[in-house]
């Protein structure tokens, strides 16, 4: 077996598949790609990617598990065992749309699904079995990566800027990459100074809050505010906006942090609109002042902890938040930096996740750290992931 590993990872090329189930909880982001190399020599080209996206009753369980008053350790395992099929089944399916069959993949790389964060215990739980993805698919299966960088002293999160770096460096100019998912987090990758260099965090909140609001308002009609036209056509209202930012200490805690819906909850979410309700606020203005929340606790973080020590010139956007006007327009009102959208620069803003996976898989595989301390708060460097060899790869 250990020959095959080495003879896999010997490969100039791989086919590799990504999966990321992130905080907003809307689906399963499946990325094939196929892989160059390894460090800062990774090339990556993306073959096929979709969102499968999880049903109101699956979402609605989920998120239970999110919270200690409505979950339990039994409905933790059997969810566990059941994200499991979800992650495999996303994997048959997308090796299939791109006409591959699941022998021509040589591994899959899974972050899983977040429940419950608490980097100060350096403590994190992410379900969705890996067993499960190997047997069901055949494929050699990395996954749970957190829990490595966690025991090294760090917070386990965010991951994605080790690969930021290796796929956006510049040497001509200092960028930040901002993903805006169901929680924002930056990764700031300087002109100079290699992997070192690069530091990164959460920011607060994403699309959690929104979410949540146009779920309580529309009774689960409507999950999200598309295309932010809801924000769009409200107005914002800056005592409650300034009210959220005055309340929320995550804002000025100092890096490295990192955050999720323990902080962010479903219940701040109804606070919100139950206050906004008692002074006659409209739907849409509350959507304006929470989107207005996000946007804010982005440019507070760059403010304090990012325009110090750096002359940004871009801020490159990807995550769902990409798609939100109202955000976008937030952010380039702030006229210190260019703002881009992922897709400028020959990328998906979509996919962005799921193939940083897919790396951080490759990494592990081939034995290389994946962490960066910098950003995680890590003592050192660590090799982030857990591996699991499926039994029908004797049979290759």
């Amino acid at each position: 077996m250990i020959d095959y590993l080495a003879k896999q990872m010997d490969k100039k090329k791989k086919l590799a598949i990504g999966l990321m189930s992130g905080t907003s909880m809307d689906g399963i982001d499946a990325a094939l790609v196929e892989l160059e190399g390894q460090g800062e020599n990774t090339n990556v080209t993306l073959v096929a990617f979709e969102t499968f996206s999880f049903t109101e009753d699956e979402r609605s369980k989920i998120k239970s598990l999110c919270d200690p008053v409505t979950s339990s350790v039994d409905q933790i395992c059997r969810m566990n065992v059941y994200l499991g099929h979800k992650f495999a089944e996303a994997s048959l399916k997308i090796t299939a749309l791109a006409k591959y069959c699941p022998k021509d993949v040589d591994f899959i790389s899974s972050h899983g699904q977040t429940i419950y964060h608490m980097p100060e215990f350096h403590a994190t739980l992410q379900i969705g079995e890996l067993a499960v993805i190997a047997e069901e698919t055949g494929c050699l299966t990395v996954g749970d990566f957190r829990p490595s960088d966690m025991a090294v002293g760090g917070q386990g999160a965010p991951l994605v800027p080790f690969t930021d770096y290796l796929l956006f460096h510049s040497k001509e100019k200092d960028r930040v990459l901002l993903n805006i998912g169901g929680m924002s987090n930056i990764t700031i990758l300087p002109k100079a100074g290699g992997a070192k260099s690069v530091y990164g965090f959460d920011t607060g909140p994403g699309n959690v809050l929104i979410d949540e609001i146009v779920k309580i308002e529309t009774n689960n009609r409507f999950s999200f505010d598309k295309n932010g036209d809801i924000a769009m056509s409200g107005s914002i209202h800056h005592s409650i906006l300034n009210d959220l930012i005055a309340k929320d200490p995550f804002i000025r805690l100092p890096p490295p942090k990192s955050t999720g819906r323990e902080q962010y909850t479903e219940q701040m979410a109804r606070e919100i609109w139950d206050i906004a309700n008692s002074q006659g606020i409209s739907f849409s203005d509350i959507i304006a002042t929470v989107t207005q929340y996000t946007v804010e606790a982005v440019i507070s973080n760059l403010e304090q902890y990012v325009f110090p020590k750096n002359s940004i010139s871009e801020v490159i956007v990807s995550g769902g938040g990409v798609y939100n006007a109202a955000i976008i327009k937030g952010l380039a009102a702030y006229e210190k930096y260019k703002i881009l959208k992922m897709e400028d620069i020959g990328y998906s803003s979509d996919a962005k996740e799921a193939i940083s996976f897919a790396i951080l898989g490759n990494e592990c595989l081939h034995g290389n750290c994946n962490n960066l301390p910098n950003v995680t708060g890590a003592q050192r460097q660590t090799i982030m992931g857990k591996i699991v060899i499926p039994s029908l790869l004797k049979d290759r």
